[in-house]
C-alpha cells in the first residue's frame, strides 16, 4: 500500500511537472501565434485609416526609448525596437498565461470556451498598464489616445483569442493523451490533476 502510494505520488508529481512545462511552450507558441496575428491585421488595417504600417512599430519603439531616458539610459527609438519589444512582450505574456492555466485548478482550460473567455479577460487586464504608458510619455492629445485605447482594445481582444485558442487546444489534446498513457492505466490518483482540464465526457474516458 505504502509502495502504491508513493508510486502515485510520484508520477503525479511528474505529470504536474510536464502538464508546467508544456504550458508554458504551448504559451510561448500561443504568444508568438496571437502577436504575429495582430500585426498582420495591423499591417493590413493602419495604411487605409492613414498611418504608415509600420507606426504601430514605431509607436512601442518611441515609448520604450522614452521609459529608458528616464531612466537615464539612451537608447535609440523608432519601429527596430518596437518590434523587439513588442514581440519580447507577447511571448512573455504568453508564458505567463501558460503557466497560470496549468498551476491553478481555477483558471484550467476544461473547455475551449473557457480558453477564449480567460484569455480575452487576461490580456484585457494585464495590457493596462501597457497601455496607458504610450499617452503620457509621448505626451498625446485626448483625441489621439481615445483612438489609441480603442484600436488597442479591439487587438488585444483578438491577441487573447488566439492565445486561448492555441493554449486550451494544446493542453487538452495532450492530457487526453496523458490519461491513455500506462501511467494512467496503472494509477488513477496519479491521472486527477491530467482529468480536470478536460470536460466530464471526455474525463471519463
Amino acid at each position: 500500500m505504502r509502495k502504491e502510494l508513493q508510486h502515485d505520488l510520484r508520477v503525479e508529481g511528474q505529470m504536474g511537472n510536464v502538464a508546467l512545462t508544456r504550458g508554458l511552450v504551448l504559451g510561448l507558441i500561443g504568444g508568438l501565434a496571437a502577436t504575429i496575428v495582430i500585426d498582420v491585421i495591423t499591417v493590413g488595417v493602419l495604411p487605409p485609416m492613414g498611418a504608415p504600417a509600420d507606426s504601430g512599430f514605431a509607436v512601442i519603439g518611441d515609448t520604450a526609448a522614452g521609459f529608458f531616458s528616464q531612466l537615464g539610459i539612451d537608447v535609440t527609438g523608432g519601429v527596430p525596437l518596437g518590434a523587439v519589444v513588442h514581440y519580447l512582450t507577447g511571448l512573455s505574456l504568453g508564458v505567463i498565461f501558460g503557466a497560470a492555466v496549468t498551476r491553478s485548478d481555477a483558471l484550467r482550460l476544461n473547455s475551449m470556451k473557457k480558453g477564449l473567455g480567460l484569455g480575452i479577460l487576461y490580456t484585457e487586464v494585464i495590457s493596462l498598464p501597457i497601455l496607458v504608458t504610450p499617452p503620457i510619455i509621448l505626451k498625446w492629445t485626448a483625441s489621439a489616445a481615445a483612438q489609441w485605447f480603442g484600436f488597442s482594445f479591439v487587438m488585444h481582444a483578438i491577441w487573447g483569442i488566439v492565445l486561448g485558442v492555441v493554449v486550451s487546444y494544446g493542453l487538452r489534446s495532450a492530457t487526453s493523451t496523458m490519461l491513455d498513457s500506462p501511467e494512467c492505466s496503472r494509477s488513477h490518483r496519479s491521472c486527477t490533476a491530467a482529468a480536470v482540464q478536460l470536460p466530464p465526457q471526455q474525463s471519463a474516458k
